[in-house]
């Protein structure tokens, strides 16, 4: 996509739940280290929502939190959208549970469910709601408890993952919109090597090992994002009409520090103009690029006007992005 934007990002909330898992906790956990996490992944601790905490309970507190930021209005908002692998339930959806506690009357709702590249799908999407007509005013909201389906004796997996939520409003402008392009395409040839099974345990035939637990191949991920991520930023990049000089920040999915610094060296792009969350947050699946995104904006990093890049990656297989103008 690449037409004339008429929405314009105006506010932007989090919440990240108050429990720190830190490398110790996990060295006493599985047989792993400190020193071992970090070098390999970049994460030194993440948050983990309670026993009696949801997406919905993360997302409700983000709008919350979006709310006293801003001192915005969300009961008139036209589509609420909620970036989630880890929903509460089947049915209702999360954004119908956010829906009602806020009573939004006139609002529709839907969840996306594309792994990690779930957030910038919601962008577009509400981008495109609001360019076509159809809105107004949209919430996006990423939620994710990725704590409550990992596999605790698995130090591949559960070294990585944490639990946060991001939410942010979108209205309609007749100024400069906010969104200039947008890329995505999908490999589900692959899907098996990134899965979380709920009502069948098996994907494209192939059996899954541990029920209802998310379990990856790490190393078959890391090549694969390393090897076609590159050319999807630049796919991106020429839907723009722009070049790398152009770009301030890029914000891609906070996987982990080892694969961001190759992507970050395939495309020449600096680490120190690249956001990522995962140090403190881990990889917090959908919310990571968001997350990235309200902690750049709170050390004041990010200027209006700004032009950035966000991509996802992960689960599907699928990837892709959106360029914006903040």
């Amino acid at each position: 996509m690449n037409i004339k934007s008429n929405s314009k990002i105006v506010g932007l909330g989090t919440y990240l739940p108050h429990r720190k898992l830190t490398n110790y906790d996990l060295e006493k956990m599985v047989d792993t280290s400190d020193e071992w996490i970090v070098r390999r992944t970049g994460v030194r601790e993440r948050r983990i929502a309670e026993i009696e905490e949801f997406s919905s309970d993360l997302a409700i507190k983000a709008v919350e939190n979006l709310i006293e930021r801003h001192n915005v209005r969300v009961d008139d908002v036209d589509m609420v959208i909620v970036t989630t692998f880890t929903p509460d339930h089947f049915t209702p959806t999360v954004s119908a549970l956010v829906q009602g506690y806020f009573g939004m009357e006139t609002a529709g709702t839907m969840d996306i469910n594309s792994g990690c590249t779930g957030f910038v799908y919601g962008l577009c999407v509400a981008d495109s709601l609001i360019t076509a007509g159809h809105s107004n005013k949209v919430l996006v909201i990423a939620s994710e408890v990725a704590s409550k389906v990992l596999d605790y004796s698995d130090r591949n997996t559960c070294v990585l993952f944490g639990d946060g939520a991001v939410a942010m409003l979108i209205e309609k402008t007749n100024e400069k919109g906010s969104f200039i392009a947008s890329y995505f395409t999908s490999d589900g040839k692959l899907a098996q090597n990134v899965a979380c099974s709920n009502l069948s345990d098996k994907v494209n035939g192939k059996e899954l090992d541990k029920k209802r637990l998310f379990q990856q191949e790490g190393k078959l991920l890391y090549e694969y994002v390393v090897k076609n991520i590159p050319e999807g930023v630049y796919n991106l990049l020429n839907r723009s009409n722009l070049i790398f000089d152009d770009i301030k920040w890029f914000v891609p999915h906070s996987a982990n520090l080892r694969m961001i610094k190759a992507i970050g060296e395939r495309l020449n792009f600096p680490m120190d103009k690249t956001l990522i969350s995962n140090e403190f947050y881990g990889n917090t699946s959908s919310a990571s690029i968001p997350l990235a995104i309200w902690m750049a904006v709170e050390e004041a990093k990010i200027k209006s006007g700004d032009k950035m890049i966000l991509y996802g990656f992960g689960a599907g297989l699928t990837h892709g992005g959106v360029v914006i103008e903040w």
